[in-house]
């Protein structure tokens, strides 16, 4: 199945063309401002050659953003947002939104409205539901001028029909508000599923207007294929799907890289070491997807529950810049602006690509512009970036078992031979365009996040699954070729009922 694999970093645009696990052709282009100008360059590029056949050879085509993610960081882009809580008498104690950041909380904060209403943990409703008073404030958010908002009640994950019963009431009265829902994006915890939802509602209208604008770029190529997103977990979902739920997508970057390293090397467990311009991303692949963060994600400073793999940052890429004879290294860097101010291009700024160049590691520039580079700055620089990536791999292990390190990114000539407690250190072919071979790997999954009671465990995580492989089939996966790729069970003492709280993740092809 041919396939084109788009990734739109901050700096570059990558693409590549795949017919199953084979790369047939690549592209590494400069990020546009308006982003689907360098989408157009990659496509034609791409479609081009004589081995990518005809436009309408291409089955399906996935593309990576960090737009999303960048607009909440940068507040850009984000709408004002009505958001309606459904809890009352309980959950008042913390406010919708109480500990955001103010100038993200100024930027979002619509008219807020806590009304009775929710359930507890094993669906019992907590007060009936307060539909007068939601009439009362769907005319408010009409009356605002608000354009969207997030509707989250207590427990919805269990059971939604306060939300849906919210929702219906909005949509009578104030049709054109675009509305999240809770329940939709899953998991329980009412704080974090409600700052997700709100921040959903936020990007609804720059999503739109995002997917909008890749689906004309990829028609104008002549390509007559569906769209798809990548997104937090490492698969991906239908354009119109990303359209209106664009915070799946924050975790896109890391992750299409961890993904894409997995195929070139067709290594299953490994710690991943993606060198971009100015950082390098370490991740860990488990069974081939990254492994899960354990702690509550951060978005923009937003407290979150989002599938996110567990990535460590640190400022150390091809542009970073060498200072006073390596006595201080980084953490500026020249970033997109490398093949102008690079010391192998003509510039007058030592980085470390110039040092990889000197020392033959790397095929970059004119190598005679760095040959009057001093050998002892040379073993000063090569020391500090051995030490700060054996630092950072050790952070990445969980025991002292050696493993495997993959080298990807335009900077994956960085990363030194050998590391201490890393059994090998891996460097594939196109290293450069692994986060647009991870967009390209088309699978879909499904996830539930819900408390069961009074039943056995082997039927929570029964039903669990079943569900879980509904939404994947709904999602756009082929029923045949679902798998079960994680379960988490917490049993919740001291409440009568014996309660269980599964987490079931399932994942299939697509089915196209």
């Amino acid at each position: 199945m041919k396939r084109i694999g788009i990734d739109v970093g901050g700096t570059n645009t990558d693409a590549v063309l795949l017919d199953g696990e084979r790369i047939l052709r690549s592209i590494k282009t400069a990020t546009t401002t308006d982003v689907t100008t360098g989408i157009r360059t990659a496509m034609s590029h791409i479609l081009s050659g004589d081995d990518a056949g005809a436009a309408g050879d291409i089955r399906a085509i996935m593309i990576g953003t960090t737009h999303f993610t960048n607009a909440v960081i940068e507040r850009r882009g984000l709408s004002k947002v009505a958001v309606v809580r459904i809890g009352l008498p309980s959950a008042s104690s913390i406010v919708p939104m109480q500990a955001w950041p103010k100038d993200l909380r100024d930027r979002v904060e619509g008219p807020v409205f806590l009304i009775e209403g929710g359930h507890e943990f094993d669906g019992r409703p907590i007060v009936p539901f307060d539909r007068e008073r939601m009439y009362e404030v769907a005319r408010e958010i009409r009356d605002s001028g608000v354009k969207a908002a997030a509707i989250t009640a207590v427990f919805s994950p269990v059971t939604s029909a306060c939300e849906e019963e919210a929702a219906s009431i909005l949509r009578e009265v104030a049709p054109k508000v675009s509305i999240t829902l809770s329940c939709q994006l899953g998991r329980i915890g009412l704080i974090e599923r409600e700052n997700a939802t709100i921040l959903n509602s936020a990007l609804h209208s720059l999503a739109r207007e995002t997917v909008a604008a890749f689906e004309r770029a990829i028609a104008e190529s002549g390509a007559d294929a569906p769209l798809f997103l990548t997104q937090n977990d490492g698969t991906v979902m239908q354009s119109g799907h990303a359209a209106r739920f664009p915070v799946l997508c924050f975790a896109s970057g890391p992750t299409n890289s961890m993904r894409g390293a997995r195929m070139l090397s067709g290594i299953d467990e490994a710690i991943v070491l993606d060198v971009g311009g100015t950082t390098t991303d370490a991740g860990f692949i488990n069974g081939g997807f990254p492994r899960e963060a354990n702690s509550k994600v951060d978005i923009g400073g937003v407290s979150t529950f989002f599938r996110m793999p567990d990535v460590v940052a640190i400022a150390l890429g091809g542009g970073t810049i060498v200072h006073d004879d390596a006595h201080r290294i980084g953490p500026e860097s020249v970033g997109y602006r490398i093949s102008e101010k690079a010391r192998v291009k003509g510039g007058d700024t030592l980085t470390l690509t110039d040092v990889a160049v000197k020392l033959e590691r790397m095929a970059f520039g004119e190598p005679s512009l760095v040959e009057d580079i001093d050998g002892e700055l040379v073993a000063r620089v090569d020391g500090w970036v051995h030490d700060r990536l054996a630092d950072l791999v050790d952070r990445m292990k969980t025991s002292a078992a050696e493993v495997p390190v993959i080298a990807v990114g335009g900077g994956a000539a960085l990363v030194p031979d050998r590391l201490p407690g890393i059994s090998r250190v891996i460097k594939v072919k196109n290293a450069g365009v692994a986060n647009a071979v991870g967009a390209a790997m088309a699978q879909v999954s499904g996830e539930i996040d819900q408390i069961f009671y009074d039943i056995d465990r082997e039927t929570a995580i029964a039903t669990a699954r079943r569900l879980a492989e509904s939404r994947a089939i709904e999602a756009g996966a082929d029923p045949a070729t679902l798998d079960l790729l994680d379960v988490e069970d917490t049993p919740l003492s001291y409440i009568p009922g014996n309660p269980l709280r599964v987490r079931v993740r399932v994942i299939g092809n697509l089915s196209i």
